[in-house]
This record gives structure tokens, C-alpha cells and sequence, in this order.
């Protein structure tokens, strides 16, 4: 399958984009910053972003679904969002010290988010993860380190290990073997897995991390995340929910809320910053307690640091406006971006079958992705990405960009509350064109 001449297509649109990019091959290595922000023949270059738009340097207006890798929950530059920081811009822009907003940013998380009772404000989700784990490392007394196979939790070493096929091949070089000889990956979706290691490595594990949607966007089943919680209950192991996507997006109280369980810890970032770089780990206050370095001293604190730029006021200003805006219109936000995804989700997958293009759209919410695949197969876990036509899909997608809708492909996309039933429509019908191209081609 191929749709033609879409990258000479995309390539005559974004000219400016395509002088800017080799500029930028000659002083960041591979032109990007974040790896996954590349695609082929190169990026588009933002300017302006807006609502549920964004501009490229040569005029192009997209609707986005990419949404600062699903992280703008309320679009970009939300009015709540832009007038907090312009007050607070004239008081500073950084402290290095403690600050009320934190306070009052991490009393909010812990009235909304279940398991919270304490947390620790970072810079990103991969510092979150790094600490989480070893929170429970520290608890515990253990070592070892159970993760989902597919399951990205940033760069961090420890868990940078079966993320992506073929999974014979280490993630990265640069990190030695034994940095990653206490972690092992189980499937997602299969309770059994899980007991089978904790049977096999009794006493060992510390905890489990695991994406309640992996990838962002293949949902856990409800009976899956209830069973890790009974047999890591019962195995004192501490579970750790990575909500970095899901959090404040499934529901206000993300995953936990939504499927009524409850973790030991999670990890958040993105929507809880408010469009401006955070991470966080909350969890109960035994395990949390570890990284009081009033009650432990060296040898017994777990050190989890925080970084120069942790609960920064912007980002708590930022955060705090957001996550209050989520609460006072809750039923609202979370009604429509809900019902929009169930609409997508649900026509796209009808346009697909109505072609006769073998395919899987997945998602929950707000969330959806969509991948042209070898065979109809509704993917579940990480092994099933093996049908997937990367090619065909990854041409999908910026095909639908040349109609000015733009997801990064391949990645999960994300309806913010500024997009609306028209942008919806749009999506539709434009991936309706572009499945009659991809037929004729």
C-alpha cells in the first residue's frame, strides 16, 4: 500500500520547514530534540499554536491532535492558563526556594488524585519514574523491578528496557547490561504473567510499573488492573501506576478514578504542569515518607531529589489554573472530550471496515490511535504491534497532514476541549478521503 506522492506533496507545502531542518541536522543530532519528533522527509517547524491549532513557518494551519504529546488537555494557550502566568511572571519566573503555589499544587493533587496522601514535584515523567521505583526499592528492601514489554516510562536506564521491537536488542547503547539485570518485562493484559514471576522470583520484587493504557492508548482491562492490585497486595509488592498520559485525562482523578483502582504510587507530568515541563510521583505516605530527609539520614533517605527547576512557580501557576479549571467543569470537560473520542474512534473504525482495509483503532476517552495492520486483529498488548504496516500507516498519517490534521504518527493522539464536533467532522471525512486514495494508489 502506498498513497502516492504524498511526501513530494508534503515537501512542496513546507519548504521553510525543510531549510530550517537542515539547519538543524548540523547542530542537534538527528535535527530533533525528542527522537519520536521526527518523521520522514523531515518535520514541520511550529510558530504559533492556538485552541486546537497550530502553525507551521510556512503558513500551513493544522488541527492538532498531537496536543504537546497529549499533554493539552485545555488546547494550546488557554485564556485560564496565559492570564495566571501573566500575573505572576511580574513576581518571578524562579525562585530555588519553597513556595506557596507548590503547597497549594500538591494539596490539590492529593484531594483528587486516590491514592495520593504525598508528592514530590520533578522536572519530567522520566525523573518520576526513576524515583518511583526506587521509592519502592527503598520500602521494600528489594531489587527487582517488574515492567510491562512495550511500556515507555521515559529515558530513565533502569526501565528503558523492552520498549520497542525487536526486543532481542537492547533499547540503547550506552547502558551496560547489568544497569537493567534486576528488571523484567511481562505482557500486558495477562494476570497470569504476573503471577508466574512472582512465583518465580518470590521475595524479590519490589514493584510493578505499568501504563494503565500502554502506550497511551491501549486500554487495561478493568479485571487485569484489579487482579495486579489483589496479587501485589498479597506479594508486598508495590504497584505503581505511570499516569504521565492518563492522569487528569481518563478522568479528573485519572486512571484510578476510572477504573476503581487504586496504586501504591504514580507518576504524573504533562497535563498537571499546565503546557509547562513537570513530573511528579504521589503515592501513600509510608512509602513517600522514605524521602524525608528530616526523619532519615544517610544510609536510610531515599534520595529522589527534585532538580534546580522543581515546582518551579510558573509551572505550579500553570498547573494550578489548569487542574482547577478541570475541577470546577468537570462533567463538561470530561463530557466532551469523551464524547468526541467515542465518535472518532467509532466512525473511523467504520470507514476502515466500510474500505476494507485491515486495521486497529485503539484508544479510550479522549485518546485514539489508529494503524493500517497485516490482518484485522484488535491489539491488546504489545506483541500484537507485530501486524502492524508501519509504512502504510505512517504514509495514513501524513496524508491526513497534507489535509492540515496533524498526529504524530504512529503516536497517540489527543482531543483537547478546545476541539470541537466540526473538527471532529473534519477528521472524518478527511480520513475518508484519504482511505479512497489509499485504495486508487
Amino acid at each position: 500500500m502506498n498513497l502516492g506522492d504524498v511526501t513530494s506533496r508534503y515537501m512542496e507545502r513546507t519548504p521553510g520547514s525543510r531549510l530550517l531542518y537542515e539547519r538543524a541536522v548540523k547542530v542537534i543530532p538527528g535535527g530533533v530534540s525528542h527522537n519520536i519528533r521526527f518523521f520522514d522527509p523531515y518535520p514541520f517547524y511550529t510558530v504559533k499554536a492556538k485552541g486546537a491549532y497550530i502553525w507551521d513557518v510556512d503558513g500551513n494551519r493544522y488541527c492538532d491532535y498531537w496536543m504537546g504529546h497529549t499533554g493539552l488537555i485545555l488546547g494550546h494557550s488557554p485564556d485560564v492558563v496565559v492570564d495566571a502566568l501573566m500575573k505572576q511572571i511580574e513576581y518571578g519566573t524562579h525562585f530555588g526556594t519553597a513556595n506557596k503555589l507548590e503547597l497549594e499544587l500538591a494539596e490539590k493533587v492529593i484531594e483528587i488524585v486516590p491514592c495520593a496522601e504525598m508528592v514530590r514535584f520533578c522536572n519530567s515523567g522520566t525523573e518520576a519514574t526513576m524515583y518511583a521505583v526506587r521509592l519502592a526499592r527503598a520500602y521494600t528492601g528489594r531489587k527487582r523491578i517488574v515492567k510491562i514489554t512495550g511500556g515507555w516510562h521515559g529515558g530513565n536506564t533502569l526501565l528503558n528496557k523492552c520498549v520497542s521491537l525487536p526486543l532481542d536488542k537492547p533499547e540503547s547503547t550506552g547502558i551496560a547490561p547489568e544497569e537493567q539485570m534486576y528488571v523484567d518485562a511481562i505482557p500486558f493484559n495477562d494476570l497470569e504473567a504476573f503471577r508466574r514471576i512472582l512465583s518465580d522470583k518470590r521475595g524479590e520484587i519490589a514493584c510493578i510499573i505499568m501504563e494503565p493504557m500502554l502506550k497511551g492508548c491501549i486500554p487495561a482491562d478493568r479485571e487485569y488492573l484489579k487482579g495486579l492490585r489483589e496479587e501485589s497486595s498479597r506479594n508486598d509488592v508495590v504497584l505503581i501506576f505511570d499516569e504521565v498520559i492518563t492522569g487528569f485525562r481518563l478522568s479528573l482523578g485519572g486512571a484510578e478514578e476510572y477504573y476503581n483502582v487504586e496504586a501504591d504510587m504514580v507518576t504524573m507530568g504533562k497535563i498537571l504542569g499546565g503546557g509547562l515541563p513537570i513530573g511528579a510521583v504521589a503515592g501513600v505516605s509510608d512509602i513517600m515518607e522514605r524521602a524525608n530527609p528530616r526523619k532519615y539520614g544517610k544510609g536510610e533517605l531515599c534520595w529522589i531529589g527534585g532538580g534546580t527547576f522543581s515546582a518551579n512557580p510558573l509551572t505550579m501557576t500553570a498547573g494550578l489554573a489548569t487542574i482547577r479549571f478541570l475541577e470546577e467543569n468537570k462533567e463538561r470537560v470530561y463530557g466532551k472530550i469523551g464524547r468526541l473520542g467515542d465518535e472518532a474512534r467509532k466512525q473511523i473504525d467504520k470507514l476502515f471496515r466500510d474500505h476494507g482495509i485491515k486495521h486497529s483503532v485503539v484508544g479510550l476517552g479522549s485518546l485514539l490511535n489508529m494503524f493500517i495492520t497485516s490482518e484485522d486483529i484488535e491489539i491488546r498488548r504489545y506483541e500484537d504491534f507485530k501486524h502492524i504496516d508501519h509504512a502504510s500507516t505512517s504514509r495514513f498519517y501524513k496524508a491526513l497532514m497534507l489535509k492540515s490534521i496533524f498526529f504524530l504518527p504512529e503516536h497517540t493522539g489527543a482531543i483537547s476541549y478546545a476541539h470541537s464536533d466540526g473538527d471532529i467532522k473534519y477528521l472524518i471525512e478527511s480520513t475518508e478521503e484519504v482511505l479512497v486514495e489509499l485504495k486508487q494508489s
